[in-house]
């Protein structure tokens, strides 16, 4: 994050063609002179330090460029606004049919407040967990009487006081850990009362900015992890777990102190849990052999498989189309990107890293040239482009 000005204009940048840096650079302050008037010229404004350096970071591929383009501003909103808006009116560099799209203007000091909040909370969890000995003995008993007093009822669910008001909650499994949390001063839990996730609680997580799901760090804790993820979808935002075997209700200050501070983002976390208990699974009742016949929709997938080249993959849609063919070392960054894909149709063996990444993404099914013995792994089937005939 810059710290030149108010405000930093985040553009990407296409190019059909093969450009250096200093040619995008100068594209920019020489497209754009005279087009706003003598009080927004480029290179008198970075002269004066009201615009500051212009970052530009290119990747070459293929004879094609793209790349991130950002520009410090110390001018007010609606001059950084021009600016930005001037920048898209840039459509060659060179020889070369370019373009620039402003994705966002992004305010600076609002993100650094951001930061100094998210800071001051991590401080004051460590002032809460710093009494030792019999001090801190003294203090967890005193504040155990006031704190269970503190807890409240929101739509049958224990929560601590400020889960209403908070732009951050922080989800547990029961009444305990909400009330071992509000020993350490942590009043934006709030249970799931072990009896599925409430619509409620659903509603109340798609209101806050930040919401973290702090789990008993068993195998109890990983199911409860996918059931909170279905339900909530993109609202749940990171992931805790208490130590191993271990339980949240049952933890000291410091530990989740550190169990908070090394939270993960969500969808990371429960990728990687939706692998372990698969593989759990696996272990425990076998793998399934090749199926016999698809699905009808899966049947449906085999013209897809037409025209790709050895080992490139098309993403199946939810509405059944496919996209572009992708080669290994772009599947997994294109299905990280990509919303609703519900099955990959896969030109050569089914391999084991197919199986890991369609069970990452969520995606039950797979279509490939040939599939071995095993066609069952990590939650995924696997079809021949037999079985579709």
């Amino acid at each position: 994050m810059s710290t030149e000005g108010k405000y930093v204009i985040h553009a990407t940048i296409r190019v059909d063609g093969t450009v250096a840096r200093k040619d995008v650079v100068g594209a920019i302050f020489g497209q754009t002179e005279g087009l706003l008037g003598e009080g927004l010229q480029l290179r008198k404004l970075q002269r004066t330090g009201r615009i500051g350096h212009v970052d530009v970071n290119l990747n070459n591929n293929k004879g094609r460029v793209q790349g991130q383009i950002e520009v410090s501003s110390s001018l007010d909103q609606v001059q950084t606004a021009v600016i930005g808006a001037a920048l898209e009116t840039i459509d060659r560099i060179g020889p070369c049919k370019a373009a620039i799209k402003v994705k966002e203007i992004e305010n600076v000091r609002s993100a650094k407040r951001d930061t100094v909040i998210d800071r001051a909370k991590e401080l004051l969890l460590g002032i809460v967990s710093s009494a030792s000995g019999e001090s801190k003995n003294i203090l967890d008993e005193v504040r155990s009487v006031l704190t269970l007093g503190t807890e409240i009822d929101y739509e049958e669910m224990t929560a601590g006081p400020n889960v209403k008001g908070s732009d951050a909650i922080i989800i547990v499994e029961g009444r305990n850990d909400v009330r071992n949390l509000l020993k350490y001063g942590i009043n934006n839990a709030i249970a799931t009362m072990g009896s599925g996730i409430k619509p409620q609680l659903a509603e109340l997580a798609s209101k806050k900015k930040t919401v973290t799901a702090f789990l008993d760090g068993d195998r109890g804790g990983k199911l409860l992890l996918l059931e909170i993820s279905g339900t909530l979808g993109k609202s749940l935002t990171h992931v805790a777990f208490a130590p191993q075997s271990r339980e949240v209700e049952h933890l000291e200050g410091k530990v989740v102190t550190k169990c908070l501070g090394q939270k993960e983002p969500a969808s990371k976390a429960v990728a990687r849990i939706q692998t372990q208990v698969q593989k759990d699974d696996d272990a425990s009742v076998g793998k399934g052999k090749p199926s016999l016949e698809a699905p009808d929709d899966v049947k449906e997938w085999a013209p897809l498989m037409d025209g790709l080249k050895r080992n490139q993959t098309v993403i199946v849609l939810e509405d059944g189309s496919g996209s572009k063919p992708l080669s290994p070392k772009d599947l997994e960054s294109t299905l990280g990107e990509t919303e609703g894909a519900q099955g990959l149709v896969f030109s050569g063996k089914v391999s084991d890293r197919i199986y890991e990444l369609a069970s990452g993404a969520g995606i039950g099914n797979v279509v490939g040239k040939t599939v071995g013995p095993q066609s069952l792994k990590l939650g995924v089937q696997a079809y021949s482009i037999r079985d579709l005939q």
